[in-house]
């Protein structure tokens, strides 16, 4: 597929997701989102990838939805651009779905790892489009702002389920209450991010993690314990893990990929794991995040 406003690459067995408007400081428009969703199924499907970066290119990571309809850039019934766009994603108790959440929703999905390098400014959508990464690491010029308050909006793409849970309650209300603008040093402090390196060493840092991983597991083994540990923070109980661990140390046991590991490790010689995530992944494993009926 080409891209118009997005850049996507693969290297290492590396997959990045570059948000390319850079002109406009990479503001979220409707092309983009289905451009991201679009990019993400790509790199499901290719057994090559091991990872995938989402980062922003120019200085910027993703400043917001893109405002050039003015007052009504989010009235749906005013206009037109934002209502078709609505049209296009379908609707949730007959109103349009949210388009930053469809994204959301689809990295929440993955069975890759993803790994948010952000770069710059990550404000409104472009914050909360990285909640469900699993890994974010910020450049030190990085700024981030849940801003919806102080445009008479809510926070959306289903950051009320994730930021709560990425950060805590207490982090999370300050953020969205305040909805001011804060940096890389704060964002580290309050858990939205793991690490802040220098400007110049984000990419090779993202870059090291995924190579981490690419280099050293199992595709199987890794997509099972992302949708494992994403799914298992709303379970009711532990005994729901204890289920899902036992299901899966049978099955996963008895497989090709856990050979290879103990193999390779007694032999003191890098894993060539030959199971695939598009062919292999277990059938016991529930979709996460569970879709409605309906929607």
């Amino acid at each position: 597929m080409s891209y118009t406003e997005i850049g996507y690459e693969v290297s290492e067995r590396i997959a990045t997701i570059t948000l390319n408007r850079p002109q406009k400081l990479n503001a979220f428009t409707h092309v983009m989102r289905g451009e991201i969703i679009a990019a993400l199924d790509e790199a499901e499907a290719d057994d090559d990838v091991r990872a995938v970066i989402v980062t922003g290119a120019g200085r910027a990571f993703c400043a917001g939805a893109d405002l050039s309809a003015g007052e009504d850039t989010f009235n749906s019934e005013s206009n037109g651009v934002r209502a078709a766009a609505g049209r296009e994603l379908g609707e949730i108790d007959g109103v349009p779905r949210d388009g930053g959440g469809t994204v959301a929703l689809r990295l929440a999905a993955m069975r890759k790892p993803v790994v948010g390098a952000i770069n710059g400014a990550a404000v409104g959508v472009g914050v909360t489009m990285t909640l469900p990464m699993d890994i974010r690491i910020a450049a030190e010029s990085a700024r981030f702002g849940f801003v919806f308050t102080r445009r008479g909006l809510l926070p959306e793409a289903a950051s009320s389920w994730f930021l709560p849970r990425v950060v805590g309650i207490s982090q999370a209300m300050e953020w969205a209450a305040t909805g001011r603008i804060f940096d890389s040093a704060e964002a580290l402090s309050g858990r939205l991010v793991s690490r802040v390196v220098a400007d110049d060493e984000l990419l090779e840092t993202a870059r090291s993690i995924c190579r981490e991983i690419a280099d050293n597991t199992s595709g199987v083994s890794v997509a099972v314990t992302r949708q494992l540990l994403w799914g298992m923070l709303s379970a009711d109980s532990p005994w729901e893990a204890h289920r899902l661990d036992s299901q899966g140390i049978t099955v996963l046991g008895a497989g090709a990929d856990a050979a290879e590991g103990v193999g390779s490790f007694l032999a003191k010689r890098p894993p060539e794991f030959p199971l695939r995530v598009s062919e292999d992944y277990p059938g016991f494993m529930p979709d996460w995040p569970a879709r409605p009926e309906g929607v």
